[in-house]
């Protein structure tokens, strides 16, 4: 008779195993030893000159409102004063004018504090309606007018678009639109020989640079805080993996050893490397639990200690050997790796041998076998058969650090790496 498929087979039990709660992941998260993996997610907001933008609509609304003040003022004055001359030419078209500075206003008001469309073409928009509606001054209003009064979009107006290349290109872009408007303003009005005088370009150039410098400290903090928050994310998802592996791979490792001793022969030497591993997976996870900064110092030689297993022979010098602790984990796992290298290819009679020496300006490692040695070739064939230890576990990270790894090794000569690195850490 076949089994039926709802039912156990032979040996097993219905439920979960006793002593160990049952977890179930989410549709579509991936699941660890029967455990659920949470992921970290890290939500920043990118933008964040947004409540500049924001707040600069204010101001941008309360120009418009100054500029249709202005305008009814002006569109009722007489050039001269009691001429009975209007000071307008074409009154019509100027308040189309205004009317297209007031739809203008509201359409770009909504797209900067809402990012309705991208900043950069909207910026270019206005900066071309702006120069239009200041140019415009000369075909609505009479000269013996303007020639003593703002021009027609009026200064308060104007200042909104020295805003908007402030915020989006930085003070250097801010400051020459600001230059740029009160000059062009002052030429419209023949007012040159008061470019010293006339309070225009001061005050534009100072919006423009004050709030591009605002909004390039604002980007940078919030650069900081995103590096920050990302690294607190990254740590948290550590100690969860560390949580894991500890409970899942770990407790395998130590359940291989302790069979394999009580086992002997073939499956003995299978749980003594078992046990090397789960050392060494011990050790990486007391390294991970802690995030070293760019100025942390640490031990190499007491980190070497802890991560050389047994029957390895290490000399260094007396005292600590301090180097920063990225530096610090990066080289300790080099040397594991090669280690780990001497006991699977150098023979059952090896013996490796690991020396420390600190030269002041750099230290100095080497980690020699009297194994069998590596054949001529065989680091090429097995890089080109995609094993890459050897190319990028050793001497990519002595790259990264801005070291260097040199072998020395033949045919029943051993092997030895000497791996030398910098104090200043990484070049360049």
């Amino acid at each position: 008779m076949g089994e039926h498929p709802d039912r156990p087979g032979v040996g097993q039990r219905e439920g979960p195993p006793l002593g160990h709660a049952v977890h179930r992941a989410a549709p579509g998260r991936p699941v660890l030893y029967g455990r659920s993996v949470e992921r970290v997610v890290v939500h920043i907001d990118p933008d964040a000159t947004l409540p500049f933008w924001r707040g600069a609509q204010v101001f941008r609304f309360a120009s418009v409102a100054y500029a249709i003040g202005a305008q009814i003022v002006s569109v009722r004055a007489q050039a001269p004063p009691g001429s009975g001359i209007p000071a307008y030419s074409h009154p019509v078209i100027s308040w189309a004018l205004i009317a297209l500075l007031v739809i203008w206003s509201g359409v770009s008001g909504l797209v900067y504090a809402f990012e309705l469309a991208p900043r950069p073409p909207t910026v270019v928009i206005e900066l071309v309606i702006t120069v239009l509606l200041t140019v415009s001054t000369v075909w609505v209003v009479r000269p013996e007018y303007y020639h003593h009064h703002q021009s027609l979009p009026s200064t308060f107006w104007i200042t909104n678009a020295v805003v908007s290349v402030a915020l989006l290109w930085g003070p250097a872009a801010g400051g020459a639109a600001g230059v740029g408007f009160s000059l062009l303003s002052l030429g419209i009005e023949e007012q040159f020989h008061n470019l010293v005088t006339d309070a225009t370009t001061p005050i534009l150039l100072t919006v423009g640079v004050t709030m591009g410098v605002g909004a390039r400290i604002v980007s940078r903090a919030q650069q900081e805080l995103s590096t920050a928050v990302r690294m607190q994310a990254a740590t948290k998802e550590r100690e969860r993996l560390a949580r894991e592996v500890h409970d899942g791979t770990l407790q395998v490792l130590a359940l291989m050893r302790r069979r394999g001793a009580d086992l002997g022969g073939a499956a003995g030497e299978l749980g003594r490397l078992a046990g090397e591993q789960e050392q060494a997976l011990r050790t990486l996870i007391s390294e991970q639990a802690t995030v070293p900064g760019v100025d942390d110092s640490t031990d190499l030689r007491t980190q070497l200690q802890a991560v050389i297993p047994a029957g390895v022979n290490f000399s260094g010098p007396a005292g600590a050997v301090h180097l920063p602790g990225s530096v610090v984990t990066e080289l300790a796992a080099v040397v594991r790796t090669i280690l780990d290298n001497v006991a699977r290819h150098a023979g059952p009679d090896a013996q490796a041998f690991v020396l420390l020496e600190d030269l002041g300006g750099e230290v100095v490692l080497t980690v020699r076998d009297d194994g069998v040695g590596i054949p001529d070739g065989r680091l090429a064939e097995a890089e080109a058969q995609g094993r890459m230890g050897v190319s990028k576990s050793i001497r990519g990270r002595m790259a990264d650090l801005g070291g260097e790894a040199v072998l020395e090794t033949g045919p029943d000569l051993g092997t030895e790496w000497e791996l030398r690195v910098p104090r200043a850490g990484k070049a360049g």
